[in-house]
């Protein structure tokens, strides 16, 4: 799992509470088994429960796997 950015929306009704991120993965099995190793990860677990003490920070997630357009220069 590769972190390939993070955004912040420029709407005014997203900015406050969204974020954006873009991860690279080598294939499709290949980032199904890092999402699956990262949620049982003991550490993370920890982490989730300590931020999320005064109640649920994510509202959901929303998940797209893409791969680059022949005419992208981010290959």
């Amino acid at each position: 799992m590769e972190v390939v950015g993070y955004w912040s929306p420029t709407s005014e009704e997203e900015r406050g509470d969204t974020l954006v991120y873009m991860l690279e993965h080598a294939d499709l099995e290949t980032a199904t088994a890092s999402w699956q190793a990262f949620i049982e990860d003991p550490e993370w677990a920890e982490v989730a429960a300590a931020s999320n003490a005064n109640g649920q920070i994510l509202g959901g997630i929303e998940a797209k796997y893409m791969v680059a357009t022949d005419y992208s220069p981010m290959q």
